[in-house]
């Protein structure tokens, strides 16, 4: 399935995607990696026959939610239809939400007005790591799912914050604008805070999965293994020719088609960084982002400094990331260790009990995926553990009892949670469901937002010791 290959000395190993097109070099596979490889090219295949029917399953599901929430519900669809007084839902409009949004549709900061207070420390005025700003990163990455007119009312009507932009970004291998990203300041003068929020992996994006199920990895000496289905969001390049990843990664990179820098993620962000760090002189940036998007988040800044951007890593407060892949090996994690927790930690990975994604790819003896950074873990009473990795890392058959067993007591504890916690944490008929269907796969089940907001808003707070790690 593979055969020895070099590309300069970048290495790439890649299961055959069949229409998602073939490698022109690869690294030598050890036997008994190839069953990882046969189990992505069976998951990859599958999601390619199925992703045109899944993208209508999207739109058709995300159109009825929207139908009966506008119209006020079932009984006021029904209402409306009789009295002819319809509501027909249209896309891009800021009343359509994105399924994300209709599982939990809370839009609000925690403590709300009180954030700003918080944000910032008296004494010096430098911004602070805290659970206000966590909540900010967390609504952000949920809010990364809607479209740009519902990211702009949230931001400057609930927030009370200024909306930058939302950029449609081009994946070169994917051929289509699948790379989505949105960017605010607190405030439109004088900022002191910039928030980059990468969208995650959309339920009904074939795209989206293919990238969180993909195992390749592309390698550079001296830096390690990369992910290579992150690297093509980010405009890095493409696997149909591999000398494109290192156009894009060397240090003096070659010179990107201007094209490709107005249309891709990494050069977009990047571009658009530096002019509004430019204008805001005492601004500082946070990255962040749930599912794929926090694989994004994270990759982001791994890339600046790959491309010798340190006048930018200067001015990067944190990067938050809420359910996020691996998106590299332990060679990776240790480059990028060194500058994210010098001269404070500045990377956290917030995981949620049994999360599925998180667990992607396996971090085994078959390509040695692995997690940096500190680890924030909720189990499913939202207690708060600081650790190097998440239980259960590689999601083991033999704690399936116990896995579902969870899945239970989740779907009992969201029943109730309105009487237990207050009104704004009453979960929906939509909420609910999820949860029913997180019976089966509680994996997917707890990889919704829902739980990352309650974990962080419910959680016990834990000091994090510069130097305990």
């Amino acid at each position: 399935m593979a055969t020895p290959s070099t590309d300069c000395g970048y290495l790439i190993v890649c299961p055959e995607r069949a229409d998602y097109g073939t490698c022109s070099s690869r690294a030598t596979v050890k036997p008994d990696h190839r069953w990882v490889i046969v189990v992505s090219f069976i998951a990859l295949k599958i999601i390619h026959l199925i992703s045109k029917p899944m993208q209508y399953t999207g739109y058709a599901v995300t159109f009825i939610l929207n139908l009966i929430s506008q119209n006020g519900g079932f009984f006021g669809l029904l209402r409306n239809l009789l009295a002819g007084n319809l509501v027909v839902p249209q896309r891009g409009i800021e009343a359509y939400i994105s399924i994300v949004g209709q599982i939990d549709g809370r839009v609000d900061l925690y403590h709300g007005k009180k954030l700003v207070k918080k944000l910032y420390s008296s004494a010096s005025g430098e911004i602070s790591n805290n659970r206000e700003l966590m909540d900010l990163c967390m609504m952000a990455s949920k809010l990364s799912y809607e479209n740009a007119e519902v990211v702009r009312n949230v931001v400057v009507h609930h927030w009370k914050m200024h909306f930058v932009a939302l950029y449609n970004c081009w994946d070169d291998f994917q051929k289509e604008e699948s790379t989505q990203v949105f960017i605010l300041c607190d405030k439109p003068k004088d900022a002191s805070l910039i928030l980059i929020s990468f969208r995650g992996t959309e339920p009904f994006n074939a795209d989206d999965w293919s990238t969180d199920f993909d195992y390749s990895w592309y390698e550079i000496p001296g830096l390690g293994r990369i992910h290579m289905g992150f690297l093509e969001a980010l405009g890095l390049g493409t696997r149909n020719d591999t000398s494109t990843f290192q156009d894009h990664l060397q240090v003096k990179s070659k010179i990107i088609p201007p094209e490709m820098v107005k249309r891709t993620a990494y050069y977009r962000v990047r571009r658009k960084l530096k002019s509004l760090l430019g204008e805001h002189k005492d601004a500082k940036f946070i990255v962040t982002g749930h599912s794929l998007g926090g694989a994004l988040a994270i990759l982001f800044p791994t890339v600046l400094v790959l491309h010798e951007e340190m006048g930018l890593m200067q001015r990067l407060l944190g990067v938050y990331t809420f359910g996020q892949p691996r998106i590299g090996d332990k060679q990776l994690g240790e480059y990028m260790q060194a500058h994210l927790d010098n001269p404070v930690r500045r990377y956290f990975r917030v995981v949620y009990c049994n999360d599925l994604v998180p667990r992607l790819p396996y971090d085994d003896k078959t390509f040695s995926y692995k997690h940096f950074g500190v680890c924030l873990y909720y189990d499913s009473c939202y207690n708060e553990h600081i650790m190097h990795e998440e239980p259960n890392k590689n999601y083991a058959i033999t704690d399936a009892i116990p896995i579902h067993l969870n899945a239970v007591w989740e779907l009992i504890r969201g029943l109730i949670m309105r009487y237990t916690c207050g009104p704004e944490y009453k979960e929906g008929w939509l909420a609910i469901g999820v949860r029913i269907i997180g019976l089966v796969l509680p994996g997917i089940a707890a990889h919704c937002p829902v739980d990352y907001i309650n974990s962080i808003r419910l959680g016990k707070s834990s000091a994090i010791p510069k130097s305990s790690f």
